[in-house]
């Protein structure tokens, strides 16, 4: 095969409904390349259980690729800085004319694509750079063409370039040869996942979101924030590397609302994907936001606290409000967390422990299966009223009404605390002090009222800042 088209695949990880690889196979004979810069993922915090799902994705793809004749290269390289040089003298050494790949929009990586590009044009190798991983690409502008700040007109706005798109999905490429040998991954460090909950195949992907749209879509809007209830898609981890593309999602979701007979632009779960978009969008408007600073800069004047003991308590699952407890032994023993339970433990952290949100923002990103730096990011500047979007800085969430109202029976609790298996089902959201020793369960770290009066006056004091 005389192959001059190569693709880069990044957190693209499938073979269908992928932009780059299915327009460059349009042109010919087309080899794919994975480049594997682990200090620069760990430099991102990313987790290892992303890590693994990423190399378990990349191992399934190989196979896949190969039984479509499709060879596969890897570079190996330890930070996006080395990319530049690595890519061009491998094109050279392979007789590359074209490099294809889909766009990314965090700010490093921003800057490794652009610094590839010049690399590579300066010396005749064209890029071609297609749409980046959203259910809208093109930026979403307000009448004055400007970047919404506020989620509300960009979801109006976003609904109506929505509607002017194609939502079918692009094929798989077509086998260009006979079945290759499949290529071997290059020996890596041992990073493990929940292979019981997210196996590393963009096959058992794809059923688990027709499953969902047929089965759970529909009451989606009512179930998703019971955190003990099976009710949400749980799809995320194979949406932040890419093995689920987003016209895929669109299709299940056109072909369920179909079947149910209402619009599709009704659907809620559309709308939390349409947030994923939001949170990945402001980062390329807003760069500060990927250097650790508050969308909101008078927040900057806010005097965090920084107590250690209280930290430690709360990354363990030991700070004695059962709720927030269960909801951080998920996010360590399974590498995911219920998104209601994101909002909980994310007040906890900044508005109760009053402590940085981009400590507890480092710490998720740290463990998440899914970690997304920009959606991440969103969610913690909601949590912390320091966000475009954020929550008013009066609403502070009580952790002891929210496990009343969302996990009534405690059923949720019992799974991630067992400790407090026994209690009743009132008691279990707050035990007494007794109850505490006899099961060998912290008291509270902190005292919620006076707690939360703090934080109110804190961000009050903020008034005539902005």
């Amino acid at each position: 095969m005389n192959i001059k088209h190569l693709v880069w695949l990044r957190n693209d990880l499938r073979w269908a409904d992928n932009p780059a690889l299915y327009h460059a196979s349009q042109q010919g004979y087309i080899a794919v390349l994975f480049t594997i810069t682990e200090t620069q993922w760990q430099e991102h915090k990313e987790s290892d259980a992303k890590t693994g799902l990423r190399f378990g994705l990349m191992r399934s793809l190989c196979k896949s690729l190969a039984g479509l004749g499709i060879p596969v290269h890897f570079i190996i390289e330890d930070r996006f800085s080395a990319l530049p040089n690595a890519i061009h003298d491998f094109c050279i050494k392979h007789q590359i004319q074209h490099l294809w790949f889909n766009e990314e929009l965090p700010t490093h990586e921003r800057k490794r694509d652009q610094a590839v590009h010049s690399q590579l044009t300066q010396n005749n190798i064209a890029c071609h750079i297609e749409d980046a991983d959203l259910i809208v690409a093109k930026p979403v502008f307000s009448q004055q063409q400007t970047p919404f700040k506020v989620f509300t007109p960009y979801f109006k706005r976003w609904l109506d370039l929505l509607s002017q798109q194609d939502p079918t999905p692009l094929p798989a490429p077509e086998p260009q040869s006979t079945p290759l040998p499949e290529t071997t991954l290059p020996a890596h460090p041992d990073h493990s996942h929940r292979e019981d909950l997210w196996p590393a195949d963009q096959t058992i992907a794809r059923q688990k979101l027709w499953q969902f749209c047929h089965h759970k879509e529909k009451h989606y809007h009512e179930d998703r924030d019971y955190p003990a209830q099976p009710a949400t898609s749980t799809l995320s981890p194979y949406l932040a590397l890419g093995a689920l593309g987003p016209r895929q999602c669109l299709e299940a979701i056109h072909y369920t609302c179909r079947q149910e007979d209402k619009p599709w632009q009704d659907s809620v779960w559309l709308k939390e994907l349409a947030w994923r978009d939001f949170y990945r969008q402001l980062m390329v408007h807003f760069p500060s936001l990927s250097k650790g600073c508050p969308f909101k800069p008078e927040t900057n004047a806010l005097n965090w606290r920084h107590n250690q003991a209280e930290i430690d308590a709360w990354q363990q699952g030991k700070t004695g409000f059962p709720i927030v407890d269960a909801a951080m032994r998920q996010l360590n023993q399974t590498g995911w967390m219920h998104n209601r339970l994101r909002m909980i433990t994310a007040s906890f952290f900044c508005k109760l422990m009053f402590a940085d949100w981009r400590h507890g923002e480092a710490y998720f990103m740290s463990k998440l299966i899914d970690g997304e730096y920009a959606a991440n990011n969103g969610g913690w500047q909601w949590s912390a009223s320091t966000g475009c979007d954020a929550a008013p800085y009066f609403r502070v969430f009580n952790p002891i009404r929210q496990s009343e109202t969302y996990d009534k029976q405690g059923e949720f609790i019992r799974r991630f605390v067992p400790e407090l298996t026994a209690l009743d089902n009132k008691s279990i959201h707050n035990p007494t002090t007794q109850q505490r020793q006899d099961c060998q369960y912290p008291m509270p770290i902190l005292d919620y009222k006076p707690a939360r009066a703090a934080a109110i006056a804190a961000f009050d004091a903020l008034k005539g800042l902005k």
